[in-house]
């Protein structure tokens, strides 16, 4: 079905988000949460978002980050060039 929505996409959606907001503001599960079933629509649920977290996390394309609450970022690597990979 075109319509059916994966995970993948949504992990996708959400890394973008994430990669949008570095070093201006720090994005909860939850706000990514919210702003997916805005975006989607019935298509997704919070179990669908936190499993698109788990799959952005288990890749290593994001981390949690505490700093007084959980935090979803980009991971840092010291002394590295952001640009490259």
């Amino acid at each position: 079905m075109a319509d059916e929505v994966t995970v993948e996409q949504v992990a996708d959606e959400m890394f973008k988000m994430v990669e949008e907001t570095v070093g201006k503001k720090n994005l909860k599960p939850g706000d990514l949460t919210k702003a997916m079933v805005q975006k989607f629509g019935g298509a997704v649920d919070k179990k669908f978002c936190k499993g698109a977290i788990r799959t952005l996390i288990e890749s290593g394309r994001c981390v949690y980050s505490y700093f007084g609450g959980s935090f979803i970022t980009i991971p840092r690597v010291e002394g590295s060039n952001p640009d490259k990979e």
